[in-house]
């Protein structure tokens, strides 16, 4: 019995998708302790969109633990967090027009869904939020309720109130769904305080919503009042181009979760982007006790002047996007008769296997076993795991795609045979 049987709880999950220990990491890939390397195509859940230790930020963190720089200050102000709001500031919120303010609410994803839910719920005197159907915002209990993976939101043990779930773009309902319920005094949906939504969902099966359904809801939003929040915790810092997932759709919403790879490194860091009206938090309203840590500002900033000085990462991910997309697209059409279906934005894809019905999940379980044997780490989703999901870092390179669609296309070969 190892350590981790003797002393870990039986929650842990990807560790039971990749039974090996890992030792370090470089770039694309991770190695485990024998030293066999893995071509990372999950990046700690989209946490590491830059690779593993980038040099240039792993200098700058080296260089601020060296110079005894503040490790931790809450909400004080620190010459860290001062470089991080100025970097965000004028190389991220004022190239796109946004004026938002910056609310730190903890150290993860969860935290700054919990933030937007709470402040939408002040400011409109409103209780209940609309979601969607294949949703998945986190594991605390307001993030559970805006979530629609029944598993997931069985776990909390208390029941989930207060929201109310609406059909996703392509799960049936159409982007004048919310106006009509809205304006129809029978439909029984009552004004909600805001609206929550993915532009793609990336635990709900890499589902992406087309530009107009979501042209359509930021407009339906505004004309009932209703705030409009996106969560942009995996699929924001570059995932699918620009560097927030909602920019090829023109919208602008009230409130913006981001999260995983806003530290650059994988190191904690969360953040609520407000609309300055928006902001009517007392102080003390949102509090705790990691709301910032002084590490991740420092990588933060570091990555936002690396990587978005200038438009040319956002131009690598739309081409290897394509790429990626055109890859997944020759092995949907090797196996016409499974139908297959390639899903997803950017570099952030799917292989639906769906189509299988109840082998479904167990064919994708087989990809991904399968491929982790081949020294590729991708993980599934989808509320029943029928999708084969890819997240390669931002930074991969043509070759290393390649070597990437290979191994997939191997082993759904080998899983679809049986």
């Amino acid at each position: 019995m190892t350590v981790f049987d003797e002393l870990e709880s039986e929650v842990r999950s990807y560790s039971r998708s990749w039974p090996t220990v890992f030792n370090h990491a470089s770039g694309t890939r991770l190695y485990s302790e024998d030293g066999r390397p893995y071509l990372d195509f999950f990046t700690g859940a989209g946490a590491l969109n830059y690779g593993h230790n980038p040099p240039v930020l792993k200098r700058a963190l080296l260089d601020y633990l060296a110079g005894d720089g503040v490790a931790h200050s809450l909400d004080m102000f620190t010459v860290a967090r001062r470089q991080f709001l100025e970097a965000l500031r004028d190389l991220i919120l004022r190239p796109r027009g946004l004026d938002h303010r910056v609310v730190f609410p903890g150290p993860g994803g969860a935290n700054a869904v919990e933030a937007a839910l709470k402040l939408a719920r002040r400011v409109t005197g409103r209780s209940t939020v609309l979601h969607f159907t294949g949703s998945f915002h986190g594991m605390t209990l307001g993030a559970l309720a805006v979530s629609g993976n029944a598993a997931k939101r069985a776990a909390a043990g208390v029941p989930l109130t207060y929201t109310m779930p609406l059909p996703y773009d392509g799960w049936g309902g159409d982007a004048d769904h919310i106006d009509r319920m809205l304006d129809d005094p029978g439909s029984g949906l009552d004004l909600p305080a805001a609206v929550i939504v993915e532009t793609v969902q990336g635990e709900g099966g890499v589902n992406a919503a087309s530009v107009g359904w979501l042209q359509a809801l930021a407009a339906s939003c505004a004309r009932h009042g209703v705030l409009l929040i996106v969560d942009d915790v995996q699929m924001g810092c570059g995932r699918t181009g620009g560097f927030f997932s909602f920019e090829d759709a023109g919208i602008v919403p009230d409130m913006i979760c981001l999260s995983k790879a806003i530290s650059g490194y994988g190191l904690p860091l969360a953040l609520t982007l407000v609309r300055p009206e928006l902001d009517v938090w007392r102080p003390g309203d949102h509090n705790g006790t990691f709301r910032g840590i002084a590490p991740a500002f420092v990588t933060g900033a570091a990555a936002l002047h690396a990587y978005w000085s200038d438009p040319s990462l956002e131009k690598a991910v739309r081409e290897r996007g394509e790429y990626l997309a055109s890859g997944l697209a020759e092995v949907v059409q090797t196996h016409p008769g499974a139908g297959l279906r390639a899903k997803g934005r950017g570099l952030a894809v799917g292989l639906d296997f769906a189509s299988l019905g109840p082998d479904a999940g167990r064919t994708a379980s087989r990809v991904q076993a399968g491929a982790f044997r081949q020294g590729l780490l991708v993980e599934t989703s989808g509320a029943d795991g029928s999708v084969v999901k890819l997240l390669p870092p931002l930074i991969v390179t043509d070759e290393e795609l390649v070597e990437g669609l290979d191994i997939l296309a191997a082993e759904t070969t080998r899983a679809l045979a049986g």
